[in-house]
């Protein structure tokens, strides 16, 4: 069975405040991470258009790690069904995703901190372009309802009682609609 994740997402509006809101509960972000992501999409799919059932490619290089991720939205674009792989060359996975018949969208490249709590995943981003955002994340399975979880993600945010703004939309759609497109 493919897993399933499911998120929440919310610019953040003082990153001071959300900071310390976290360091009260006793929790503690990773050290900053640089991810540089390639997205893509399927030929003949274009923004504005659902992703709901569609799948989409990203290519990520961490740490001199290339993933291929493959997710496809399920209940919306938060919650998708997830396939992900280590590969060994991004030029070539680059290529042989276009040759499958995906096109290159947009290069999302951002920090990332982040940390488990149990089962969910917080990650504090801050993305070139578009600003700051947390994400919280959990991996579903079979029989659970993804809008639910999401649900029950959102009132941690809530909870966690800092401005935060949330946005149904991913970040290639975030970075697209602010004009930030780029590929290399």
């Amino acid at each position: 069975m493919a897993a399933c994740e499911v998120e929440v997402k919310y610019r953040v509006v003082d990153l001071a405040a959300l900071e310390a809101a976290l360091a009260a509960r006793g929790i503690v972000l990773s050290a900053p991470v640089v991810q540089d992501d390639q997205a893509y999409a399927r030929v003949g799919w274009e923004y504005g258009q659902s992703k709901i059932g569609v799948p989409f490619a990203r290519l990520r290089t961490e740490r001199g790690r290339h993933l291929l991720t493959v997710k496809t939205p399920v209940a919306n674009e938060q919650s998708c069904v997830e396939h992900e792989t280590e590969v060994a060359d991004r030029d070539q996975m680059d290529a042989a995703i276009q040759q499958m018949g995906f096109y290159p969208t947009v290069r999302i490249r951002k920090v990332r901190r982040t940390v488990a709590l149990g089962l969910v995943s917080l990650c504090l981003d801050e993305v070139d372009g578009i600003g700051t955002f947390l994400e919280i994340e959990r991996i579903i399975g079979a029989g659970e309802a993804g809008e639910q979880v999401q649900a029950e993600l959102d009132r941690f945010a809530v909870s966690l009682n800092v401005p935060l703004e949330r946005t149904s939309d991913t970040y290639d759609s975030l970075i697209r609609a602010a004009g930030m497109v780029a590929r290399v």
